[in-house]
């Protein structure tokens, strides 16, 4: 998919990010969310933080030139790890592949981890195409789901 493409976050992108993030189906889906996704406050404090810390890389998700999401990675208890947001209008056409590939070109760590809701089917199948193994699951509480879940944890070697 040649029309995807990353860029660095730009303020202009906050208002669609933020919408996207707080997209009912999508919430769900992702399961491990923000406590409120829609505290717009809340939501501007963290992406200052992410967009601040030296730690974190992250890129506005294109499509077209149109913003369709966000992918990023930071580092965890010496772990980095992978994460995406893609807006639900373009699920299932591609988008999150082509973007995880274009960021793992553009992050060079290895090993870089990934977590998912272990029914998460949909994103579990772009990692796993991208070269993400699974190498174990956990039980999580996800704040979306107001309850424990397994999550499945990845990890990307090469």
């Amino acid at each position: 998919m040649t029309d995807v493409a990353l860029r660095p976050i730009e303020d202009a992108d906050l208002d669609a990010l933020f919408e996207q993030m707080r997209d009912p189906e999508a919430v769900r889906m992702a399961a491990f969310t923000a406590q409120d996704p829609d505290d717009r406050e809340a939501f501007d404090r963290h992406m200052a933080r992410l967009r601040d810390s030296p730690d974190v890389t992250s890129r506005a998700v294109t499509r077209g030139g149109r913003l369709v999401g966000s992918i990023g990675c930071f580092v965890v208890a010496g772990d980095t790890e992978i994460t995406y947001w893609i807006d639900r209008a373009v699920w299932g056409q591609g988008v999150a592949g082509a973007a995880l590939a274009l960021f793992l070109d553009l992050v060079p760590v290895r090993p870089l981890y990934a977590r998912a809701a272990s029914d998460n089917i949909g994103s579990l199948r772009v990692l796993r195409k991208a070269g993400f193994t699974v190498v174990g699951t956990e039980t999580s509480y996800a704040t979306a789901r107001d309850a424990e879940i397994e999550e499945t944890v990845l990890r990307l070697d090469r």
